[in-house]
């Protein structure tokens, strides 16, 4: 069985640091305002194409370009400015949806992949897209037995993309869930002129409301569920069945999410993968990966439409049901190289022996490590508090630039 290529998101620095660390094939993002997460996380810009490029190429991962919004005429020149600073930068493809997109990607030589919102959902029109683009990513909505028969057919009709490879198939594997058929939603720009289909979407499905009956009058509140807001999909606990339908792409959502979130993530998937590979996937790895991936940030999970199991399973709050959460309580001050020591100001609450840490940034990604030792304003102390400054054995570098958290237990109400 070939290697499914792990996709992982990177909204900034610290998120596509923490993928590159952590064992992604490839990472996708998004420039200034024309992709799907312009609001949702802060942007990389056209400056930052050449470094994103030299970072992953270090780690031999593959960049991906998203230009995946409804594109209108005044956004034309910008695009065609993106796509050619995208070359002259090696990025490996740009993701598209609007025809306009892959046409001038296409004509200035830049591979295309198919985006989720065109909304492929059977064997001719992947034969279509096959003259322009050589991965294409299948509608959210599909069942395992409907992307493995495309899968099956792609290999016994030998359809091939521009490359005159074999097309490849990629499919959502882990994040939130639109109920809006492959993303598509209008429900933001109908409430707030804020169109979800140009990267700003206002998330109002993920409210409260209440239905009241016009003709009595009568108030009826939704108690425990969220009906327009899915929970978020995960197929860690049946992986195997998804590298059996013979996808070559495993993309993770979360461009607007934390570093931590992509590190954890991504490093559960990366162990999937190669356990699925090496023939020791199983349940026992499957329970601590779940466990892990319930520490950052989600709405409770599901599986989605792949198994074909009952449709729509709703998450009951608004926000995170996230088993911890970050705190800060500092920042980076120096790095003594030799020792492997980082000095850290406390700004706000304590810190003690025995508690876990969370260091961030740019260039350092997501370190999570648990502090056995450390000295406080140059003393062997167990405990730190606003003010000190302390000294902690890190085994990586840090920088002036670093925030710490410390990871404590998250109340989750039932």
């Amino acid at each position: 069985m070939q290697n499914i290529e792990l996709m992982a998101p990177a909204g900034n620095f610290e998120s596509l640091q923490a993928a590159l660390d952590n064992g992604a094939d490839s990472i996708y993002f998004g420039v200034e305002q024309l992709n799907m997460r312009a609001r949702a996380s802060i942007n990389f810009t056209l400056d930052d194409l050449e470094e994103i490029s030299n970072r992953c190429k270090t780690k031999n991962v593959r960049t991906y370009l998203t230009l995946n919004t409804i594109i209108y005429d005044h956004d034309l020149s910008i695009i065609k400015t993106l796509i050619k600073r995208a070359k002259d930068a090696d990025i490996t493809a740009v993701i598209a949806m609007d025809q306009s997109v892959i046409n001038m990607a296409r004509e200035l030589g830049v591979e295309v992949h198919i985006s989720t919102q065109i909304n492929i959902t059977n064997i001719e029109t992947v034969k279509f897209y096959a003259l322009f683009a050589d991965t294409m990513v299948l509608s959210r909505e599909l069942s395992l037995r409907q992307v493995k028969k495309i899968t099956e057919q792609i290999e016994k009709n030998q359809i091939k993309g521009p490359s005159g490879k074999l097309v490849e198939i990629e499919i959502f594997g882990h994040g939130a869930l639109c109920m809006a058929v492959s993303g598509k939603c209008y429900m933001s720009l109908h409430s707030h002129n804020s169109s979800a289909n140009r990267g700003a979407c206002k998330q109002n499905c993920r409210k409260k409301y209440t239905v009241i009956d016009q003709e009595t009058g009568f108030e009826m509140e939704l108690d425990n569920e969220y009906i327009m807001s899915p929970k978020d999909l995960c197929t860690i606990d049946f992986l195997d069945q998804v590298a059996d339908a013979g996808i070559k792409v495993l993309k993770i959502e979360g461009r607007g999410r934390a570093p931590e979130y992509v590190a954890k993530v991504i490093k559960c998937y990366r162990e999937a993968i190669d356990g699925i590979e090496a023939g020791t996937y199983n349940k026992e790895e499957v329970i601590s990966w779940m466990q892990t991936l319930e520490t950052v940030y989600n709405r409770g999970f599901w599986n989605g439409y792949y198994l074909g199991q009952k449709l729509g399973e709703w998450s009951n709050g608004s926000g995170s049901h996230a088993t911890q959460k970050k705190v800060y309580i500092g920042k980076g001050m120096h790095y003594f190289p030799k020792p492997e020591i980082g000095e850290f100001k406390i700004e706000a609450f304590d810190l003690s022996i025995g508690d876990t840490i969370l260091v961030t940034g740019p260039t350092t990604g997501a370190k999570e490590l648990q502090v056995e030792e450390m000295l406080v304003n140059d003393e062997k102390l167990t405990a730190a508090t606003k003010g000190d400054s302390v000294t902690i054995p890190l085994g990586f570098r840090i920088r002036p630039s670093d925030k710490l958290y410390k990871i404590v237990e998250n109340k989750v109400e039932a």
